[in-house]
């Protein structure tokens, strides 16, 4: 019996199974009524009593050997077949490529991340606006124009509501709402009637910063706008003020910087002269600060919006603002590094 006993030990190490039914069909051959630890149970009944002492021991090492080996084999089934519960069979198979940002936002992102690191915060507004926040309360005249049907989308049943023409209206909201000091930079889509062109589109995206406080000057607008060019275009941009007219500011002015996709040569990005304009830009008229209920007397600030295309197209060195629009992933994949 000690015999039978050691060999049944030498094949528990070996057993294997491949699925449930041979696992079940092992518990049956060693630990069923009729299983094969039963019969040596029964044939240990008739030894003596000495033989007893030694066969019972190594009897019951064996019933434990199998009842672990069997538990063993069951616990690596139920794992392995909760893994393949957890797969879903139809996914893409790896490596999954990644996407990358649109070159718009990319450079959003960045002129966000210039601003705030002098203290700007950013500030949104809804797209669809009225005349008040858009026009009225900038200081544009009622024959101003920004207001003709050729420049700006209206709401046929209602000329009151029209697609904003520049996030200057979120500037309007805020002053509107808080005290200064405000310092914010307003990103979002803007509409104008224009027509569709290498340089221009009906739809574009811009970006816009107020600061206002006490005791703001010219010098203050002129260093922040050094800094950012000098930051996201490099440290060698040269920068011009032009003297211009913007109905929401005065003095006003149009900044260019030296236009990088012909070094300054000229092209027909720059119209052969070897500056972009890039942002317009000016002290805040004291006639929107007071329709925006701010006192002019103790406040005064700088305002200045730029469209995002044109400082893209630079930025990156694409002579078409439609490309941006097109969604051909030639044209998109060449950013993936890019942030």
């Amino acid at each position: 019996m000690t015999d039978k006993i050691n060999k049944l030990l030498e094949q528990i190490n070996q057993l294997s199974a491949t699925n449930i039914e041979e696992l079940e069909a092992l518990r049956i051959r060693f630990l069923s009524k009729k299983g094969e630890i039963t019969r040596l149970f029964t044939e240990f009944r008739e030894l003596s009593p000495e033989e007893k002492r030694e066969v019972g021991k190594k009897l019951n090492e064996l019933k434990d050997k199998v009842q672990e080996k069997i538990n063993e084999l069951k616990i690596s089934f139920e794992s392995s077949s909760s893994e393949e519960s957890d797969m879903d069979l139809t996914r893409t198979s790896y490596p999954v490529p990644l996407g990358t940002r649109h070159p718009l936002s990319i450079v959003k992102n960045e002129i966000c991340d210039i601003f705030a690191r002098l203290g700007f915060s950013i500030a949104e507004g809804p797209e669809v606006e009225d005349d008040w926040h858009v026009f009225s309360s900038l200081n544009f005249p009622e024959d101003h124009p920004a207001r003709d049907m050729q420049d700006t989308f209206f709401i046929q049943t209602n000329p009151d509501i029209l697609l904003r023409t520049h996030t200057s209206s979120v500037q309007t909201r805020v002053m509107e709402k808080t005290e200064p000091p405000i310092r914010i930079i307003c990103p979002g889509r803007v509409y104008r009637n224009e027509a569709i062109s290498y340089r221009s589109l009906c739809c574009f995206h811009q970006v816009e910063a107020l600061y206002i406080d006490k005791d703001v000057s010219f010098t203050d607008l002129k260093q922040a706008l050094l800094f950012f060019a000098k930051e996201l275009f490099g440290a060698d941009t040269k920068i011009r003020l032009r003297p211009s007219f913007f109905p929401f500011t005065e003095p006003s002015a149009e900044m260019d910087i030296s236009c990088n996709l012909c070094g300054g040569k000229g092209c027909p990005f720059c119209k052969y002269t070897g500056w972009v304009e890039i942002l317009g830009c000016g002290m805040v008229d004291p006639n929107v600060l007071e329709s925006c209920g701010i006192d002019s007397r103790i406040y005064s600030g700088y305002a200045l919006g730029m469209g995002i295309e044109r400082v893209t197209n630079l930025r990156y060195q694409v002579k078409d603002i439609r490309m941006f629009y097109e969604n051909d992933l030639r044209f998109l994949k060449q950013f993936e590094s890019a942030y």
